[in-house]
């Protein structure tokens, strides 16, 4: 019966080919505007490492002085170099990372490539296998490295490429702020988006470019980038080892999430020995945020991209309540139709069927033409100037969901009209004619 009613459609549409046209194009245009907004939303507020998101953790201590003290405050969102090197020094969690952002100058060894500025990350050895980082050739550092201030550095698949061509340049040297270090390893293409496990930086597009060991940094005085607080004399050296400054995020990998009761008791026992030490003095405060909840701290989706959705929402709920005006005159129109099919024996649960099936095809429809809008808007988006404009793209997923939320609203608007249509007489229908 589908076929048969579906052919049925089609010799409606080409009899009503404007009125079929007015409701492709109000479902294309309601889709198209919806599939671009929440394709953003989607792409801005998806989990960046879903497999062991909730076992990452982002921790935060409350080193800092009295002066400026608010019960309930966040604490700093940054550690200081001592917390950090302590808690990685004691190892209570699976893996730990601490780290912070820089920039070094690169010194190429090809003639035909100048010196440049480039983006880097200090980090400690877990870094790469706590956040699963891909590799092409070679891995990362040792801890061992890590303690030895050893001069190693892992370089992003385009930063090899650009400094070496196409050769494994893994064992080959790089100069960075006029030291050498040994290319360990090259990463396969990473970019998480956001980049969640440095929040005080840009969250989209930046890259970092090269990894290098952040004892080594600190010692050969690299520069740094990204926020800094200081609230005490560090005697002109902001990250020496007891400076009063927070600048380094650190992180820490669990077994299981089920752990973090245990982690947080053990950073609430170290923050109360660091009091009775006279380091801190405030009252113990903790926090642990896995990434999802440190994404939902700090608002990674603008507010502009979340009113944005809730209007390509409204705008789609506008065009469905265009089209059911429009499927309910077009059904009415062929009551006679109905009364003479009624007569012959069909019932009304066919009838509603048969007006159902009419309106997924021009669901269908405009799911087509709505699919080339919303590449249109998301092409649109593309040529801001946001950071995270180059994201915007239509994978599979929202290509399968353009096409069933055309048909699924489709199917919704065509249900009114459709009872509608069923409960014409067939006896007042024929006495008409």
């Amino acid at each position: 019966m589908f076929g048969y009613y579906l052919n049925l459609a089609l010799r409606s549409f080409r009899r009503n080919r404007v009125l079929t046209a007015l409701m492709v194009l109000a479902i294309a245009l309601g889709i198209g505007a919806c599939m671009t907004t929440l394709t953003v939303f989607r792409v801005l507020s998806g989990d960046p490492i879903p497999h062991k998101s909730d076992r990452l953790f982002y921790i935060q201590l409350d080193p800092q002085s009295m002066q400026g003290f608010t019960p309930g405050d966040e604490p700093a969102f940054q550690m200081t170099r001592f917390d950090s090197e302590t808690l990685l020094r004691e190892k209570r969690g699976h893996r730990q990372a601490m780290m912070t952002g820089g920039a070094v100058a690169v010194t190429p060894e090809r003639q035909d490539v100048p010196a440049f500025m480039t983006v880097a990350r200090y980090t400690s050895a877990d870094f790469f296998p706590m956040f699963d980082t891909p590799f092409l050739h070679g891995g990362g550092w040792s801890g061992g490295d890590d303690e030895a201030q050893a001069r190693v550095a892992v370089l992003s698949r385009e930063m090899a490429r650009r400094l070496f061509g196409e050769a494994n340049p893994v064992g080959r040297t790089v100069r960075l702020d006029q030291a050498d270090f040994s290319v360990v390893g090259v990463l396969d293409e990473w970019q998480p988006s956001p980049r969640f496990y440095d929040m005080t930086l840009d969250s989209y597009g930046q890259r970092d470019e090269i990894f290098l060991p952040i004892s080594t940094a600190v010692a050969l005085q690299m520069g740094r980038n990204g926020s800094m607080d200081c609230w005490g004399d560090s005697n002109g050296d902001q990250t020496s080892l007891n400076a009063p400054c927070t600048w380094i995020q650190y992180w820490v990998e669990l077994d299981a999430p089920s752990k973090a009761g245990d982690y947080r008791a053990y950073l609430e026992n170290y923050s109360e020995l660091q009091r009775a030490a006279g380091r801190f003095e405030r009252p113990t405060n903790v926090r642990m945020r896995n990434v999802m909840e440190l994404l939902e701290f700090n608002r990674v989706v603008p507010g502009d991209v979340v009113m944005q959705l809730w209007l390509g929402v409204g705008f789609l709920l506008v065009c469905l309540l265009n089209t059911v005006g429009l499927l309910l005159a077009k059904f009415l129109r062929r009551s006679s139709e109905i009364g003479v099919r009624r007569a012959l024996g069909a019932s009304r649960l066919e009838i509603f069927k048969q007006f159902l099936v009419e309106a997924g095809v021009v669901g269908l429809a405009g799911g087509v033409l709505g699919l080339g809008l919303a590449l249109l808007g998301l092409w649109g988006v593309r040529q801001q100037p946001v950071g995270y404009a180059e994201l915007a793209r239509l994978d599979l997923g929202m290509l399968v969901a353009t096409f069933a939320i055309a048909i699924a609203a489709s199917l919704l608007a065509g249900m009114l009209p459709a009872w509608r249509a069923v409960q014409v007489s067939p006896a007042l229908q024929l006495k008409s004619q």
